[in-house]
């Protein structure tokens, strides 16, 4: 027992021990105004990237957001003009007014009424008339005149029973522009030419019904 070497004692360090610091040192820290911790090149880089992305996220997000505005604006576009695209495809199928109907219409524009009555495109004419009325005296036209007018209108309505054929050239632009639109759904500002060739074809329709029924 006496022979025996003394064995010296070895400190061991526990890292999951909590640091413990002087009341000196935490004082100098809370009076500190600055404290400076030094960033190593691989720190720094770290944070550059973080920075870097940051930025990058915040443009995409920008980004997305112009393109969700502009999807929806053209979406409302294309509704649009489909609702007019059916309107004006409803209007050349609509059945003529009846006789009792006409005759009960306002007062129009006198120089073209029976072609006006008879069009299934209907304009108003009551501001014109107003403004007409404030500039001109009145015409002076009879109330017989303007019976016989419509009993005349009356006959040609009674001997026109069915809508006319819609012409192979409307049915046709119609059709390019429905496939057009249905083929460009998120870009229909792309089917304006077919748009334009369709009113123009309408157009013509409309004129010569105009024409056909004034004789």
């Amino acid at each position: 027992m006496g022979n025996g070497g003394s064995k010296t004692e070895q400190s061991t360090f526990n890292a999951d021990a909590p640091v413990r610091l002087s009341q000196s040192v935490v004082n100098s820290l809370q009076n500190s105004s600055e404290v400076r911790i030094p960033l190593s090149s691989t720190s720094t880089s770290i944070l550059a990237d973080h920075i870097e992305q940051t930025d990058s996220t915040r443009a995409q997000d920008q980004e997305l957001k112009k393109q969700l505005r502009t999807t929806e604006q053209l979406t409302k576009t294309r509704d649009a003009q489909s609702q007019r695209l059916e309107s004006l495809t409803a209007s050349l199928t609509t059945n003529p007014a009846k006789a009792e109907e006409t005759a009960e219409l306002p007062k129009r524009d006198p120089n073209s009424l029976a072609a006006h009555l008879s069009s299934p495109f209907y304009h108003d004419w009551s501001k014109k008339e107003k403004e007409e009325a404030t500039i001109r005296p009145d015409s002076g036209r009879s109330h017989d005149s303007m019976s016989k007018e419509i009993n005349d209108l009356r006959a040609k309505l009674e001997a026109r029973k069915k809508v006319e054929q819609v012409p192979r050239e409307v049915e046709k632009a119609k059709e390019t522009l429905v496939s057009c639109l249905r083929t460009n759904d998120r870009r229909p500002l792309d089917c304006w030419e077919e748009v334009q060739a369709f009113k123009a074809e309408v157009g013509k329709l409309e004129k010569a019904f105009i024409q056909k029924a004034g004789r």
